[in-house]
């Protein structure tokens, strides 16, 4: 049997792109030669809150992340898929995130909690699936039954 639940794994996942971001952020931070303090002004979020993304803390919304994009002059698009909003295997054309990122009948919380809800579907759908692979080979195949027909 698979050790932790699968809302453990889906945290642990969560948290590692957390720390993956915020490491990838301090990373072209200080690459452009900006403080904290400076970024956190030029992106218009508070020094603190920058600095617990920077350290893995917080995840910041898909609304924030583009703040600091501009501010550093990078694309949102790369801070989406490095803070998991975005998965860089839908491509541009048809993904879901970006579908709901562009749609201006949306306002920023409404579309970061369908991002949050939609992430977490996937998340669970693939501990589940990793789960059930882990199963099926711990154990040994039950034999199959025939339904009768009625």
């Amino acid at each position: 049997m698979a050790k932790g639940s699968v809302g453990e794994r889906v945290g642990e996942q969560v948290n590692k792109t957390a720390e993956a971001l915020g490491d990838y952020l301090k990373e072209q931070r200080l690459l452009a030669r900006l403080s904290l303090r400076q970024l956190a002004d030029q992106a218009g979020v508070s020094n603190p809150y920058l600095s617990q993304i920077e350290r893995g803390l917080r995840r910041p919304s898909a609304e924030v992340l583009q703040q600091i994009a501009k501010a550093m002059r990078i694309s949102a698009e790369s801070l989406y898929v490095r803070a998991g909003i975005v998965n860089p295997v839908d491509g541009v054309g048809g993904s879901v995130e970006l579908a709901v990122l562009g749609d201006t009948r949306l306002t920023e919380r409404q579309k970061q909690s369908l991002l949050d809800v939609y992430a977490s579907f996937l998340a669970l759908n693939s501990a589940q699936e990793v789960a059930a692979s882990t199963d099926q080979t711990d154990t040994p195949q039950a034999a199959t039954t025939t339904e009768k027909e009625f």
